[in-house]
């Protein structure tokens, strides 16, 4: 690979400024600053070389200073500087959290009933169409409910259960668990049972198995369906995370975890014997979410109650502790840019509605903390249809932790009877005697059955991109069109700095330094270290490192750019390095995903406007970047794809050959959130990004190898 080499010796360059009429008269008695520090590892060589004159001896003293004082540096010299503290983590922290607080959709507003209905209608439409279901075929979407019957369970206590296995999409099967009455009568009611977190057990989960059985045991047709990652959908490949995958390709998320629970609501609703005005959903945690999202978003559903799932995103961001930022599910893609969860809960009026806190919860969404935005605020909305009282708030303070336990259960029974117009249920019936065990609830699913991740990568197999067109006219219109798909795709917003803050300096060891803060006008901030030799000319190359682990960790390619007398800029974008070392930034970067920003094209927003700077400050015509990390890869070519007349050239090491990568290796949303961005494996590949940079010059020096399994 052909490399930028800058002699670190010519005594025309290191000396030149202290005497240059007796360098340029002594010019060829003179040996190169190279030669003299090896004649310095043999003291006794200087009289073989030389006739030992007073002007050699000055001329030498004067090389031997000047090579110690041009930018020599090793690893562990500069690794000092760059391991020192520039943005503290929890400065780091509150600048995302303020943020996103920017971001938050504000409350809804209504004046009539008419014109809220006509607003929730648009709001229903567009996150269906434009938001959960973007990149999913028509054909999966709309497909009639496929469900098998695979036998039934007899109690001879007022009930059966009937084991059933049903199509997400194509390849991918879930199961579930009906309750029926024993005696069942036409114009029945339904609840959807929807699983939280629950762990390994899943649909068999104790307190769910007691409101099933209560349900049914009451005249209720009551569903258990299962959910992913949890019991018998508990396979690796299944966790929420891998939701991302299916965003790589060009599926939001959220539609296959919208389908997985649309299914069961289906079935319900096409049953024979239910009464399709009395169709009511219920959960707790992640049951919860799931809850206000399938009810606020399917009229179908009559009556709702969502147990400890959700929150404002104010609130959630707002709490020190139990906000509970949630997972990939609750913060999909796109989800919260233009609406939050106080619409999703004003889009029930004029359904019944009952919400379900506990005050001291151990997990997740305290009542007393969410309770104004999502309660208090919403009421008038109930209020402008006449039906305030179908809108009710209950606190549980015993046990007051994360529960589905028997007051809140209570609670649900009386509501939905009273919603139903059914006999009021005020407590639970003993049921501990008839709940059964894991595999006597297990329905059984086929051993092929596709998980999210394999389901993401069988669609990024079936990608197909149009060949580089040939023609150089052809060419240019692509690449410009490209270019404008890409700047969509990451959402690229150009950044400025509001202010350079120039924090710390260190000039020793002929090493100079300074480190930098830079305050974005967006209010986030990345933060970067200079160094250069201390005589090194202003005006001599100028390279960025980026370093996946920080720029603590890139050292020896820092000290190799210093020694090629260039000016190094070691530099630790919106999530990287330890500036995030006490908060994991996957948490917030799923956040930012779903009030519509990205945090690839957030960085690689960054990186452009600091390298602009870096060519300001230097007077150099363009910036070379070295990386090193898929994630600096990635983020390093974007830049280079948008602007490509600002850099020089591009090397990467530890890179990937593909973005397919991420489906193979696999590598999870945790290690490298800011590449699962919606759509981008779906319309681009490092090898486009890298034709869109030129005339940049991209080289990988390296790649990552994909661990073997063992």
């Amino acid at each position: 690979m052909a490399k930028h080499m800058h002699s670190t010796t010519g005594c025309g360059a290191s000396s030149k400024g202290a005497v240059p009429e007796a360098a340029a008269a002594r010019k060829q008695d003179i040996p190169s600053a190279t030669t003299a520090r090896s004649l310095l590892d043999d003291r006794t060589s200087l009289v073989t070389v030389w006739e030992v004159r007073p002007c050699h001896l000055v001329f030498l003293l004067i090389l031997i200073v000047a090579s110690c004082a041009f930018g020599q540096s090793d690893p562990d010299q500069v690794g000092v500087v760059l391991g020192e503290e520039i943005l503290p983590p929890n400065v780091a922290l509150f600048q995302v959290r303020e943020y996103l607080l920017s971001r938050a959709s504000p409350l809804p507003v209504a004046t009539t009933a008419r014109q809220w209905s006509a607003e929730a209608q648009r709001l229903r439409r567009h996150l269906l169409k434009d938001v959960v279901f973007h990149g999913w075929p028509e054909e999966w979407v709309n497909a009639p409910p496929k469900f098998e019957d695979l036998g039934v369970i007899e109690t001879h206590h007022g009930y059966r259960l009937r084991k059933l296995r049903y199509e997400i999409v194509p390849g991918f099967q879930s199961v579930g668990i009906l309750y029926e009455p024993e005696n069942l009568q036409g114009n029945t009611p339904a609840i959807l049972n929807v699983n939280g977190h629950v762990g390994p057990r899943g649909k068999a989960v104790e307190y769910k198995q007691k409101r099933c059985i209560n349900f049914a045991q009451h005249g209720i047709l009551a569903l258990n369906l299962e959910w992913f990652s949890f019991g018998e959908l508990r396979r690796e490949g299944n966790e929420h995370w891998y939701g991302a995958h299916l965003d790589l390709v060009g599926l939001n998320e959220l539609g296959l975890f919208f389908l997985e629970m649309r299914r069961g609501l289906d079935y319900l609703y096409n049953h024979p014997k239910v009464d399709r005005n009395r169709l009511g959903v219920t959960g707790l945690s992640g049951g919860g979410w799931q809850t206000i999202v399938l009810s606020s978003l399917d009229e179908r559903v009559k009556v709702a109650v969502p147990v400890a799932g959700y929150s404002a995103l104010r609130s959630k961001l707002e709490a020190r502790k139990y906000g509970d930022l949630g997972d990939i599910e609750q913060n999909g893609t796109d989800f919260l840019d233009g609406a939050d969860y106080t619409d999703l809960t004003a889009m029930m009026a004029p359904r019944p509605t009952l919400l379900i806190y506990d005050a001291e919860d151990d997990c997740c969404f305290r009542g007393p903390l969410v309770k104004s935005l999502i309660f208090d605020e919403i009421k008038p909305f109930f209020r402008l249809y006449g039906k305030e009282s179908v809108f009710e708030w209950y606190e549980n303070r015993d046990p007051g932790t994360h529960n589905y336990h028997l007051y809140n259960r209570e609670q649900t029974y009386r509501f939905f009877s009273q919603q139903f117009n059914m006999p009021v249920i005020e407590s639970e019936s003993p049921a501990g005697q008839e709940i059964k065990s894991y595999d006597e609830l297990v329905v059984g699913l086929p051993k092929d059955n596709l998980t999210i991740l394999d389901l993401a990568r069988k669609l990024g197999g079936q990608i197909t991109r149009p060949p580089l067109p040939a023609d150089p006219s052809a060419k240019t219109a692509w690449v410009a069109a490209q270019r404008q798909k890409l700047r969509a795709v990451v959402r690229y917003k150009p950044v400025s700095l509001a202010r350079v803050w120039t924090v710390a300096n260190t000039k020793n060891k002929g090493l100079e330094t300074k480190s930098y803060l830079f305050e974005m006008n967006n209010g986030l901030s990345a933060n970067g270290v200079w160094l250069r030799g201390i005589v090194t000319p202003a005006k001599t190359p100028v390279t960025i490192v980026l370093n996946d682990k920080g720029k603590k960790g890139a050292g020896v390619e820092v000290s190799d750019r210093v020694n090629q007398d260039e000016q190094v800029l070691a530099l630790d974008l919106m999530f990287m390095g330890d500036a995030w070392k006490d908060t994991e930034p996957y948490i917030y970067a799923q956040i930012l995903g779903a009030v519509g920003d990205r945090p690839l094209g957030m960085e690689a927003a960054q990186l452009t406007e600091i390298a602009h700077w870096m060519r300001s400050l230097t007077g150099v015509p363009k910036v070379r970047v070295e990386c090193t990390g898929i994630r600096s890869q990635v983020v390093t070519l974007v830049a280079a794809a948008l602007e490509p007349d600002l850099f020089s050239q591009v090397v990467v090491h530890e890179g990937m050959p593909s973005l397919g990568f991420l489906l193979q290796a696999p590598v999870t949303f945790e290690e490298a959130p800011e590449l699962f961005c919606l759509d981008l494996y779906k319309d681009f590949d490092l090898d486009c990004l890298a034709a869109m940079a030129a005339p940049t010059q991209v080289t990988v020096e390296k790649y990552v190898e994909i661990a073997k399994k063992k």
